[in-house]
Protein backbone atom coordinates (compact mmCIF):
# COMPACT_ATOMS: atom_id res chain seq x y z
CA UNK A 1 0.00 0.00 0.00
CA UNK A 2 1.15 3.53 -0.71
CA UNK A 3 2.27 6.14 1.83
CA UNK A 4 4.34 3.71 3.92
CA UNK A 5 1.35 2.35 5.84
CA UNK A 6 2.18 -0.60 8.09
CA UNK A 7 0.70 -4.02 7.50
CA UNK A 8 -1.17 -3.73 10.81
CA UNK A 9 -2.86 -0.47 9.79
CA UNK A 10 -3.64 -1.91 6.37
CA UNK A 11 -5.24 -4.94 8.01
CA UNK A 12 -7.37 -2.67 10.22
CA UNK A 13 -8.58 -0.74 7.17
CA UNK A 14 -9.44 -3.93 5.32
CA UNK A 15 -11.24 -5.29 8.37
CA UNK A 16 -13.27 -2.11 8.58
CA UNK A 17 -14.12 -2.25 4.87
CA UNK A 18 -15.29 -5.87 5.17
CA UNK A 19 -17.53 -4.91 8.09
CA UNK A 20 -19.02 -2.00 6.13
CA UNK A 21 -19.76 -4.24 3.16
CA UNK A 22 -21.44 -6.80 5.43
CA UNK A 23 -23.59 -4.18 7.18
CA UNK A 24 -24.34 -2.65 3.77
CA UNK A 25 -26.53 -5.67 3.00
CA UNK A 26 -29.03 -4.26 5.51
CA UNK A 27 -28.18 -0.55 5.83
CA UNK A 28 -27.24 1.52 2.78
CA UNK A 29 -23.74 2.78 3.60
CA UNK A 30 -22.18 2.59 0.14
CA UNK A 31 -23.02 1.88 -3.49
CA UNK A 32 -19.94 -0.34 -3.69
CA UNK A 33 -20.65 -4.01 -3.06
CA UNK A 34 -17.34 -5.78 -3.70
CA UNK A 35 -14.20 -5.91 -1.60
CA UNK A 36 -11.96 -5.28 -4.61
CA UNK A 37 -13.91 -2.17 -5.57
CA UNK A 38 -13.90 -1.05 -1.96
CA UNK A 39 -10.13 -1.32 -1.69
CA UNK A 40 -9.77 1.01 -4.66
CA UNK A 41 -12.66 3.44 -4.29
CA UNK A 42 -12.85 3.62 -0.51
CA UNK A 43 -9.47 2.74 1.02
CA UNK A 44 -7.05 3.89 -1.67
CA UNK A 45 -9.18 6.87 -2.63
CA UNK A 46 -9.47 7.98 1.01
CA UNK A 47 -5.72 7.75 1.44
CA UNK A 48 -5.24 9.98 -1.59
CA UNK A 49 -5.63 12.95 0.75
CA UNK A 50 -3.27 11.61 3.42
CA UNK A 51 -0.34 13.94 2.61
CA UNK A 52 -2.60 16.98 3.04
CA UNK A 53 -4.18 15.48 6.15
CA UNK A 54 -0.76 14.86 7.68
CA UNK A 55 0.31 18.44 6.91
CA UNK A 56 -2.83 20.04 8.31
CA UNK A 57 -2.62 21.83 11.69
CA UNK A 58 -2.67 19.57 14.73
CA UNK A 59 -5.92 19.27 16.60
CA UNK A 60 -9.43 17.83 16.25
CA UNK A 61 -10.49 16.53 12.83
CA UNK A 62 -13.96 16.21 11.31
CA UNK A 63 -15.18 14.11 8.37
CA UNK A 64 -18.14 16.03 6.94
CA UNK A 65 -20.93 13.90 5.45
CA UNK A 66 -18.96 10.79 6.31
CA UNK A 67 -21.55 8.19 5.28
CA UNK A 68 -19.87 4.81 5.72
CA UNK A 69 -16.79 6.38 7.32
CA UNK A 70 -14.76 7.35 4.27
CA UNK A 71 -12.34 9.08 4.06
CA UNK A 72 -12.32 9.57 7.83
CA UNK A 73 -11.57 6.06 9.07
CA UNK A 74 -8.62 5.29 6.74
CA UNK A 75 -7.17 8.77 7.35
CA UNK A 76 -7.48 8.42 11.11
CA UNK A 77 -5.90 4.97 11.14
CA UNK A 78 -3.06 6.01 8.84
CA UNK A 79 -2.26 9.27 10.62
CA UNK A 80 -3.04 7.98 14.13
CA UNK A 81 -5.21 11.03 14.60
CA UNK A 82 -8.65 11.12 16.29
CA UNK A 83 -11.55 12.12 14.08
CA UNK A 84 -15.28 12.78 14.32
CA UNK A 85 -17.42 11.22 11.58
CA UNK A 86 -20.42 13.52 11.06
CA UNK A 87 -23.47 12.52 9.04
CA UNK A 88 -27.09 13.65 9.06
CA UNK A 89 -28.55 10.16 8.52
CA UNK A 90 -29.04 8.53 11.91
CA UNK A 91 -29.24 4.93 10.70
CA UNK A 92 -25.89 5.28 8.95
CA UNK A 93 -24.28 6.73 12.06
CA UNK A 94 -25.68 3.97 14.27
CA UNK A 95 -24.37 1.32 11.87
CA UNK A 96 -20.90 2.90 11.76
CA UNK A 97 -20.85 3.22 15.56
CA UNK A 98 -21.53 -0.49 15.89
CA UNK A 99 -18.71 -1.34 13.48
CA UNK A 100 -16.27 0.95 15.30
CA UNK A 101 -17.23 -0.62 18.63
CA UNK A 102 -16.93 -4.18 17.31
CA UNK A 103 -13.46 -3.41 15.94
CA UNK A 104 -12.35 -1.51 19.07
CA UNK A 105 -11.83 1.69 17.11
CA UNK A 106 -14.19 3.82 19.16
CA UNK A 107 -11.51 5.38 21.35
CA UNK A 108 -10.07 7.42 18.50
CA UNK A 109 -12.94 7.56 15.99
CA UNK A 110 -16.45 8.69 16.90
CA UNK A 111 -19.56 8.74 14.72
CA UNK A 112 -22.08 11.48 15.42
CA UNK A 113 -25.44 12.49 13.97
CA UNK A 114 -25.86 16.06 12.76
CA UNK A 115 -25.48 18.64 10.06
CA UNK A 116 -22.50 20.92 9.63
CA UNK A 117 -24.54 24.03 10.39
CA UNK A 118 -25.85 22.55 13.65
CA UNK A 119 -22.39 21.43 14.71
CA UNK A 120 -20.99 24.90 13.98
CA UNK A 121 -23.58 26.48 16.28
CA UNK A 122 -22.87 23.94 19.00
CA UNK A 123 -19.06 23.93 18.70
CA UNK A 124 -17.88 26.94 16.66
CA UNK A 125 -14.25 27.14 15.51
CA UNK A 126 -13.47 23.83 17.20
CA UNK A 127 -11.70 21.87 14.45
CA UNK A 128 -8.22 22.03 12.95
CA UNK A 129 -9.13 20.15 9.82
CA UNK A 130 -12.35 19.23 7.98
CA UNK A 131 -12.32 16.59 5.25
CA UNK A 132 -15.11 16.11 2.71
CA UNK A 133 -15.50 13.55 -0.06
CA UNK A 134 -18.45 13.45 -2.49
CA UNK A 135 -20.50 15.79 -0.30
CA UNK A 136 -21.20 19.09 -2.08
CA UNK A 137 -19.77 21.78 -4.33
CA UNK A 138 -16.58 23.60 -3.35
CA UNK A 139 -18.34 26.93 -2.66
CA UNK A 140 -20.83 25.16 -0.40
CA UNK A 141 -18.09 23.21 1.38
CA UNK A 142 -16.08 26.38 2.03
CA UNK A 143 -19.17 27.98 3.57
CA UNK A 144 -19.97 24.92 5.69
CA UNK A 145 -16.40 24.41 6.89
CA UNK A 146 -15.58 28.02 7.76
CA UNK A 147 -17.53 28.28 11.06
CA UNK A 148 -16.31 24.82 12.08
CA UNK A 149 -12.62 25.65 11.66
CA UNK A 150 -10.41 27.70 13.91
CA UNK A 151 -8.24 30.33 12.25
CA UNK A 152 -5.60 28.65 10.04
CA UNK A 153 -7.57 25.39 10.13
CA UNK A 154 -7.88 23.60 6.79
CA UNK A 155 -10.60 22.13 4.60
CA UNK A 156 -9.48 19.14 2.51
CA UNK A 157 -11.84 18.27 -0.37
CA UNK A 158 -11.84 15.24 -2.66
CA UNK A 159 -12.99 16.07 -6.18
CA UNK A 160 -12.92 14.59 -9.66
CA UNK A 161 -10.57 16.22 -12.13
CA UNK A 162 -13.45 18.31 -13.47
CA UNK A 163 -13.09 20.73 -10.59
CA UNK A 164 -11.90 23.94 -12.17
CA UNK A 165 -15.23 25.76 -12.49
CA UNK A 166 -16.10 24.91 -8.88
CA UNK A 167 -12.69 26.07 -7.74
CA UNK A 168 -13.06 29.44 -9.46
CA UNK A 169 -16.50 29.85 -7.89
CA UNK A 170 -15.08 29.01 -4.46
CA UNK A 171 -12.22 31.47 -4.91
CA UNK A 172 -14.72 34.17 -5.89
CA UNK A 173 -16.52 33.92 -2.52
CA UNK A 174 -13.45 33.12 -0.44
CA UNK A 175 -13.33 36.50 1.32
CA UNK A 176 -17.03 36.36 2.15
CA UNK A 177 -16.62 33.05 3.98
CA UNK A 178 -13.05 33.68 5.24
CA UNK A 179 -11.48 30.80 3.35
CA UNK A 180 -8.39 31.14 1.15
CA UNK A 181 -7.23 28.70 -1.51
CA UNK A 182 -4.05 26.77 -0.66
CA UNK A 183 -3.50 23.97 -3.19
CA UNK A 184 -4.93 21.53 -5.72
CA UNK A 185 -3.15 18.25 -6.38
CA UNK A 186 -4.24 15.86 -9.13
CA UNK A 187 -3.65 12.11 -8.91
CA UNK A 188 -4.72 8.86 -10.56
CA UNK A 189 -5.60 5.75 -8.56
CA UNK A 190 -3.90 2.40 -9.16
CA UNK A 191 -6.48 1.34 -11.76
CA UNK A 192 -4.91 4.02 -14.01
CA UNK A 193 -8.42 5.29 -14.73
CA UNK A 194 -9.90 6.95 -11.66
CA UNK A 195 -8.81 10.57 -11.41
CA UNK A 196 -8.94 12.53 -8.19
CA UNK A 197 -8.00 16.04 -7.12
CA UNK A 198 -7.27 16.97 -3.51
CA UNK A 199 -8.12 20.63 -2.90
CA UNK A 200 -7.18 22.54 0.24
CA UNK A 201 -8.62 25.77 1.60
CA UNK A 202 -7.59 27.48 4.82
CA UNK A 203 -9.63 29.52 7.30
CA UNK A 204 -8.32 33.06 7.24
CA UNK A 205 -9.80 35.86 9.33
CA UNK A 206 -13.52 36.44 9.83
CA UNK A 207 -16.33 36.03 7.27
CA UNK A 208 -18.09 39.15 6.00
CA UNK A 209 -21.41 37.27 6.02
CA UNK A 210 -23.16 35.63 8.96
CA UNK A 211 -22.29 31.95 9.27
CA UNK A 212 -23.62 29.36 9.62
CA UNK A 213 -26.82 29.89 7.69
CA UNK A 214 -29.88 27.68 8.13
CA UNK A 215 -29.32 24.00 7.30
CA UNK A 216 -29.37 23.39 3.55
CA UNK A 217 -28.92 27.01 2.48
CA UNK A 218 -25.28 26.53 1.46
CA UNK A 219 -26.39 23.93 -1.07
CA UNK A 220 -29.68 25.50 -2.17
CA UNK A 221 -28.50 29.09 -2.44
CA UNK A 222 -24.70 29.14 -2.50
CA UNK A 223 -23.05 32.50 -2.19
CA UNK A 224 -21.85 34.14 -5.37
CA UNK A 225 -19.24 36.80 -6.04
Amino acid sequence: MQYGISSHKQACMEQYLKAVLEVNKKVNLTRIDSFKQGLLLHIEDSLGGLPEFMNAPLGPALDLGSGGGFPGVPLSLAAERPIVLLDSVEKKVKAVRTILSDLNLGSSISAQVGRAEERALKSPSSFSVVVARAVSSLPSLCELASPLLHNDGQLICYKSNEYRDELEQAKAISKKVAMKFVSARELVLSDDVTERTIIVFEKSGEPTVKLPRRPGMAQKRPYKE
